[in-house]
């Protein structure tokens, strides 16, 4: 059985969704006066420089081969650039506690993307019927800009979606291709690849030396940058080392709730009945998806019968 959590282990819990949740919000505030790329070049500097601070004092060994290098490359564009990119385009038009939502779909997408690409990790019975429930959400909550009963733009929603889908590849690219990584250093390697892209499109799409600064500007890329792309990252790890990653993983479900209540409180936005019944329906499909219940492959790769020590080997590589 896992060991009680202390209750600093549950304080950083805590803090983690709400530093992670809160950051739909000051996307928000940053696109008002910051184009997207700008807005993301400019708080992934501020998190990379915590990073490479913290890895350099933690003396983090680097990977001696360059094929984590080279996959780093392609989990940062999937795992940083292009779902930041599409989020803080998407909420110049929808609503942050809408965004925060969408991005709820993260580990629908990852089961499918798994089940395609991973041997041990089939779409399973519960599996099958969280991603059912989950999608159900997403229908509920795009539904009236199909119509044009929404102060919501389409394309916004959109875009959260494809940022969702981004996120769960770059999971599952990662766990194929950098699992033997040290996760301190995947993160300063990914966080730093991310913003040299961002940079040079900031610098050839963003126009950054026309922004017009304000105290809102820089409180959002100060909070999106030390908190949401630094701190949190290490309120992760200290959790991830304590708590294992499927315990940890539970924060996905305060980021949702989280994103809803400071859109309302600070921004009073509208909490109608399609973003309740989706937000719901997001996070109890996530919940099923991840129960202990209905656990029997119905589709997806399988592994190889193997037997012995090779067994024990695949599986203490999957935990």
């Amino acid at each position: 059985m896992p060991r009680k959590a202390t209750l600093v282990e549950w304080l950083v819990f805590v803090a983690l969704g709400v530093a992670w949740g809160s950051s739909y919000l000051f996307i928000k505030i940053g696109v008002e006066t910051l184009t997207p790329f700008t807005l993301v070049a400019a708080r992934l500097a501020i998190g990379a420089a915590v990073l490479v601070v913290v890895t350099a004092i933690s003396r983090q060994s680097m990977p001696r081969s360059w094929s984590p290098y080279l996959h780093l490359v392609v989990v940062a564009l999937l795992g940083i650039v292009i779902p930041f990119s599409l989020i803080t385009w998407g909420e110049q038009s929808i609503d942050s506690g809408l965004a925060a939502v969408l991005n709820g779909t993260v580990p629908l997408f990852a089961i499918v993307l798994a089940a395609m690409l991973l041997v041990d990790e089939p779409i399973t019975i519960n599996r099958l019927f969280g991603l059912l429930i989950g999608f159900a959400g997403v229908v509920i909550l795009t539904s009236p800009s199909l119509v044009g009963g929404s102060g919501s733009s389409l394309q916004g929603e959109l875009a959260l979606i494809g940022a969702a889908a981004a996120y769960g590849a770059a999971g599952v690219y990662a766990r194929r291709f950098v699992k033997d990584t040290r996760p301190m250093v995947s993160a300063t390697l990914e966080v730093g690849y991310a913003f040299l892209i961002m940079l040079v499109l900031a610098i050839l799409f963003g126009d950054p030396l026309a922004t017009r600064v304000e105290p809102s500007t820089v409180l959002s890329v100060v909070w999106l940058g030390l908190v949401g792309s630094g701190l949190a990252f290490l309120g992760f790890f200290f959790l991830l080392g304590r708590w294992g990653a499927t315990r940890t993983s539970l924060v996905a479900y305060l980021l949702p709730v989280v994103g809803v209540v400071l859109g309302f409180v600070v921004r009073g936005e509208v909490i109608g009945l399609p973003v309740i019944a989706g937000m719901l329906l997001i996070i109890g499909g996530v919940a099923l998806a991840n129960s202990r219940f209905g656990h029997r492959p119905l589709i997806g790769r399988r592994p190889p019968q193997v037997s012995g020590e090779a067994t024990a080997q695949a599986r203490d590589r999957a935990t």
